[in-house]
């Protein structure tokens, strides 16, 4: 409880989301950040930020994010405030601040790095693009056969096998976990190769199914995105490992900075 009261220490996290009411919509994302700024001795300041602010306005985005010491790209569904997403992660992935993408957030991850690092300008998650001739974010084949938009829903605890020696590996402390899924759309490993000789690393992967559940960026000091949700089973007695993961590198990153 000291730790929580009177932290040693404090940063600065952007959460970048599309929703008008940030705080209530992301209430767990919140309180995920206050169980890993405790294991931290750590306050964590949140400032939310919409993401459709970023979309047309390069400098504002500059002003927006250029201070903070991490940025939470917040997970979602449908095409709105997208463009806004890909923005600021292109902008912390450039500049080296910590990322951390959750759902949605991870699948804006991919896409903008297939568009920026590979060049594939019109990479996109057919959610938000159908006729993308890149689709690096889809639905797999099995559930396009589905009718039901409900029925294509990855719902429930799934299992994830990490990469040996990969960020995701040493932050869990462990080689296989279970996380909470509720997602529709998949990383298509039709460029799982391409993106990997490019510097995205698969460093989490469903056993069952082959599908990629973490990415992480080879030569950045945390760029994370997963599929799952850990928000959802971190406690005040558990943290997250990736929040409290993430709000460490948030710190050594501001100590850096001065």
């Amino acid at each position: 409880m000291t730790k929580l009261k009177n932290p040693k220490h404090e940063v600065r996290i952007g959460l970048i989301g599309k929703y008008n009411e940030l705080q209530d919509a992301y209430k767990s994302i919140h309180e995920a950040f206050v169980h890993a700024g405790a294991v931290n001795e750590c306050r964590v300041i949140v400032e939310p930020i919409h993401s459709e602010k970023l979309e047309n306005d390069p400098e504002g985005l500059v002003r927006r994010i250029k201070d903070l010491d991490g940025v939470l790209v917040a997970p979602g569904f449908g095409e709105r405030g997208i463009t806004g997403k890909i923005n600021a992660i292109r902008y912390v992935r450039e500049n080296r601040i910590p990322f951390f993408g959750i759902c949605l957030g991870m699948q804006c991850a991919v896409v903008e790095y297939a568009q920026h690092v590979l060049g594939i300008s019109d990479a996109a998650s057919t959610e938000v693009n159908p006729h993308t001739p890149h689709p690096v974010i889809d639905l797999m084949p099995d559930q396009k056969k589905i009718t039901k938009k409900g029925g294509t829903m990855r719902l429930g605890a799934y299992p994830c096998e990490l990469r040996k020696k990969s960020k995701a590996q040493q932050v869990y402390g462990t080689s296989r976990i279970s996380e909470r899924h509720r997602h529709r759309y998949e990383f298509n490993n039709a460029y799982r190769d391409q993106l990997e000789q490019a510097g995205m690393l698969p460093t989490g992967i469903n056993p069952d199914s082959d599908l990629v559940e973490i990415i992480e960026l080879k030569d950045h000091p945390w760029f994370i995105g997963v599929q799952f949700h850990p928000e959802l089973k971190s406690t005040v007695e558990n943290p997250h490992p990736l929040f409290a993961g993430f709000i460490k590198a948030s710190m050594e990153y501001r100590g850096k900075r001065g």
